[in-house]
């Protein structure tokens, strides 16, 4: 909760200072990477208080906050009168959560209970669902590996949040050292194959998403293909296969 609280007062502080030396109808330039760089700080701390229920945030107020503090002037708000708007922010803030999240659960429910009707998609006893795009007679990693793989990650609507093919170069990483759904689902390929994973979210990041282009509670899906074993003698696959790299799927 407090935590919580923290990063919401400390989002506003950071946008305050960001608008306060802004005129809403001046033209930002965008050409420098520092100018690009300050440009994307904004948007993202824009995202993040939209998540935490912020979206209603009037950037006048906060500018005037952040004036009058700069100019020492007297503040308009007692102390304890900002306790209590924050404590209702917060608490608006929480309850938005709490739905945004049961409706995740209950749409990824729905999505796996459909998907493992499909033909070709197997369910494990854990509840990761997948089908085998390309199948190989390749070595089985353990979770002592370390495998080079290629993926890419998306939502259940198709919306892809990583991907290592667009990068162009596959990525190393550790079998045991990856969300549950990974390390299930890699012990069960062959060095050459080519799985697609449906991952519950209790198998995959829950509550705690990673990214903001990854909401709390989604089933993730990942096109995942085993190119190798590290130190193993077994050969990557002989079809050649576009690269990428990322840690989308890495524990945080």
């Amino acid at each position: 909760m407090r935590l919580r609280h923290h990063r919401l007062a400390s989002a506003v502080a950071l946008v305050g200072l960001v608008l306060a030396g802004c005129d809403s109808q001046t033209s930002v330039k965008l050409e420098t990477p520092a100018q690009k760089a300050s440009y994307g700080i904004g948007l993202n701390m824009g995202k993040s208080l939209a998540q935490e229920g912020m979206d209603d945030l009037d950037s006048q107020a906060v500018a005037q906050g952040i004036e009058d503090a700069i100019g020492k002037q007297e503040q308009k708000l007692t102390d304890e009168q900002l306790m209590e708007a924050f404590a209702f922010l917060q608490k608006r803030s929480e309850e938005r959560m709490a739905e945004m999240n049961a409706k995740a659960v209950e749409s990824g429910k729905k999505f796996l209970e459909e998907n493992a009707k499909r033909e070709g998609v197997k369910t494990t006893e854990s509840g990761l669902q997948y089908e085998v795009i390309k199948a190989a007679e390749g070595a089985q990693p353990t979770a002592d590996d370390i495998v080079t793989v290629h993926y890419e990650g998306s939502l259940t609507d198709g919306t892809v949040f990583d991907s290592s093919i667009k990068r162009g170069s596959p990525i190393d990483l550790p079998v045991g050292g990856v969300i549950p759904g990974w390390v299930e689902g890699l012990q069960l390929m062959h060095v050459g194959e080519k799985y697609k994973l449906y991952i519950p979210s209790e198998l995959a990041y829950g509550e705690q998403s990673p990214s903001p282009l990854i909401p709390a509670n989604s089933v993730l899906v990942f096109e995942l293909e085993l190119l190798g074993i590290k130190g193993d003698d077994a050969a990557p696959a002989a079809e050649e296969t576009p690269a990428g790299a990322a840690d989308a799927a890495t524990k945080e």
